[in-house]
């Protein structure tokens, strides 16, 4: 019997690679549980999914709801039986998250919340993953990258909200043996990503000729720096983490860390500063990069110079990026540049 995966937040900018990963290389089919507001754009779906041909389209369901209410037995009869769930959906613009921190406790914690609820009571669920960030370990100073068990150390609303959700999941596995796994992993890019985020603003901004703003530390002589892994990368290791081998289970069900059971894996790319990755998205245009180094941190407290991960453990498992971020550079901006609907912004 095929096998039916609920993606929440598959109408986002990760959430649709995510579909796109599983229409070409399973045969599962999935059903994508969205509300549709500022990062869930049902266009990005529809245009992911229309790539395919019309049977493959079929294998796509999509669901409206907004997970800051419970998942009632009617939506339930809507999604229909699911035996792994991706939760992906998530608030995750910092700049609201600091002047609206109590929407990012809704959507990211409360929603978390409402979704486990719902996950309780599905036979036989096979996996339940939580997808997190970097952010909720804090700022890491050079040469410490954060490992899946070290402390938290929110600094803005949006990482706390994640933070809260990671806790609330390790507590619905303890209490109620929900199969969950937490994922948590940095700055992802890729195909029609908002346009506010860094890289595709980068993108237009190199070819429009306008000043780019880097981070950077408070005396702005070197810019902030992010691990950058693109979003098909990590529906990879998303389906990697569904298909262990009984071997690689039974190493990472091992209790540790005092008889901590929820098992958790950072999905890390490679470290770039943020003035080297535009740079290297002028170079793919052919262009001078223009740029300013601007203390966002002293500015607006909440933006961090410096995040960074350990993926020494994926790794371990088997799991690492199969492309160099390099040649995912080139293509996504190549792409963005032919496709500049998904990298304009108007004054409207």
């Amino acid at each position: 019997m095929t096998k039916r995966v609920l993606v929440t937040g598959a109408c986002g900018f990760v959430g649709s690679h995510v579909v796109q990963y599983f229409l070409t290389n399973t045969d599962w089919d999935i059903v994508s549980l969205d509300r549709l507001d500022f990062s869930g754009n049902l266009n990005r779906l529809n245009e992911t999914v229309s790539e395919f041909p019309k049977a493959e389209q079929k294998r796509v369901k999509v669901v409206y709801h907004d997970l800051k209410a419970e998942i009632t037995d009617l939506t339930s009869n809507f999604i229909g039986h699911v035996d792994v769930i991706l939760h992906l959906a998530a608030a995750s613009h910092v700049d609201r998250s600091i002047t609206h921190p109590m929407e990012f406790v809704l959507d990211n914690t409360v929603g978390t919340v409402n979704l486990l609820n719902y996950a309780r009571k599905i036979p036989n669920l096979e996996r339940i993953i939580n997808f997190s960030t970097d952010e909720i370990f804090g700022p890491a100073p050079i040469g410490v990258s954060y490992k899946e068990r070290d402390r938290y150390n929110s600094t803005n609303a949006y990482s706390a909200s994640k933070a809260a959700a990671n806790e609330f999941c390790v507590a619905f596995r303890n209490c109620y043996k929900l199969p969950v796994y937490i994922t948590q992993t940095m700055n992802i890019f890729g195909l029609r990503q908002h346009p506010e985020k860094f890289i595709p603003m980068t993108i237009r901004k190199v070819r429009d000729d306008e000043m780019n703003i880097i981070h950077s530390d408070p005396s702005k002589t070197f810019s902030g720096s992010r691990h950058y892994i693109h979003a098909s990368d990590v529906a990879d290791a998303l389906w990697f983490l569904l298909n262990m081998t009984d071997e690689q289970k039974q190493f990472v069900e091992l209790p540790d860390y005092g008889g901590a059971t929820c098992p958790k894996f950072n999905i890390v790319g490679k470290e770039y500063s943020n003035l080297e990755m535009a740079q290297m998205i002028a170079s793919v245009q052919n262009k001078e990069l223009k740029y300013e180094f601007v203390d966002n941190h002293s500015k607006r407290p909440g933006h961090d110079t410096r995040y960074s991960l350990d993926g020494s453990y994926m790794k371990s498992l088997g799991w690492e990026p199969k492309v160099s971020t390099e040649e995912r550079i080139k293509e996504v901006t190549e792409w963005s540049l032919a496709h500049p609907e998904w990298i304009n912004i108007t004054d409207e």
